[in-house]
């Protein structure tokens, strides 16, 4: 997530540089031929490129609102998975008896429902930017239940099962009644909503077709206004089409990054960071002495 500081002007036109190059030689090129050519290039009228840019930035505003739509929604998501992993430890801890408890050892039920929350928040960040999904999970899982990951091919999933299955243990022995069974069932499901919700946004992509046509018609904008304005304003043409094409390719290539929230850029949304602000609130609910800070920000950026 971009934080709301100066970003670098290097990060910022880092991306579009190749576009702009091009665009540069377009506009280079049509100057070196108006001195060649001289009055035989074929008139190009300022309302074309004009009907072009306003028909380009309809195209623009579109994909914008839908790509920080998209954006906005797995913000609200994981702002969801932070309150349900909250609710579901406080709802262990309200439910199960204070015999069983034991927060501070090491197979209470509370701790291991705690520990696997947090496994789970981890694992799901890096699921879906396509990291390694245990790669963090061995300092808060026992290795009986990692090895039982390792059959799942969705280890979030497989975590979630595992919290069914010590729920339905503790149903049986009779430290939850069918009421607290209930409860603690329906805040799994939501958490399993949310992971479906999250993992829909990162499988369902804009269509190429629509990336395509928005370029083939900004670099159409550009060939035209570049054609028109060398009768028009001379050399004066490179600067004015070159602050133009920047313009237009920095919205395209905003849209871009927002439109997928878990592409392990700086535009995500921060779930490595609302995974640890998880872990910081369950540990001090379990009264643990070490806690971990905060994730700290990149130069401008949190993950």
């Amino acid at each position: 997530m971009l934080l709301d500081i100066n970003l670098p002007i290097s990060y910022i036109f880092k991306r579009i540089l190749p576009d702009v190059l091009r665009v540069l030689l377009i506009s280079v090129f049509f100057q070196v031929l108006k001195q060649f050519v001289g009055e035989q290039l074929p008139p190009i009228p300022l309302q074309l490129p004009t009907i072009l840019g306003g028909s380009i930035s309809l195209l623009l505003a579109f994909k914008i609102s839908q790509s920080y739509d998209r954006w906005w929604e797995a913000r609200k998501i994981w702002g969801s998975i932070v309150n349900d992993s909250r609710t579901l430890v406080l709802q262990v801890s309200g439910f199960v008896p204070d015999s069983l408890l034991r927060p501070d050892d090491a197979d209470s039920p509370l701790r291991a429902v705690a520990y696997r929350q947090i496994a789970w928040c981890y694992c799901l960040g890096q699921s879906l930017r396509g990291l390694d999904p245990l790669a963090t999970l061995a300092a808060y899982l026992p290795a009986a239940e990692l090895a039982y990951l390792g059959a799942h091919t969705n280890k979030s999933l497989g975590l979630l099962a595992l919290h069914t299955r010590q729920i339905k243990s503790l149903f049986e022995q009779q430290a939850l009644n069918p009421f607290q069974q209930v409860q603690l069932d329906t805040t799994l499901v939501r958490l399993c909503d949310s992971m479906g919700r999250a993992e829909r946004i990162k499988s369902t992509v804009f269509p190429a077709s629509y990336r395509l046509l928005v370029y083939f018609l900004i670099y159409l904008f550009l060939f035209t206004l570049s054609l028109g304005l060398v009768e028009t304003i001379g050399l004066w043409e490179i600067p004015v089409l070159l602050a133009i094409a920047s313009t237009f390719f920095l919205l395209e290539r905003t849209a871009r990054y927002l439109q997928d929230p878990f592409n392990n850029q700086p535009t995500d949304t921060p779930v490595t960071a609302i995974a640890r602000t998880v872990e910081i609130n369950l540990k001090q609910l379990l009264q643990e002495r070490e806690i971990p800070q905060p994730v700290a920000p990149e130069a401008f950026y949190l993950m």
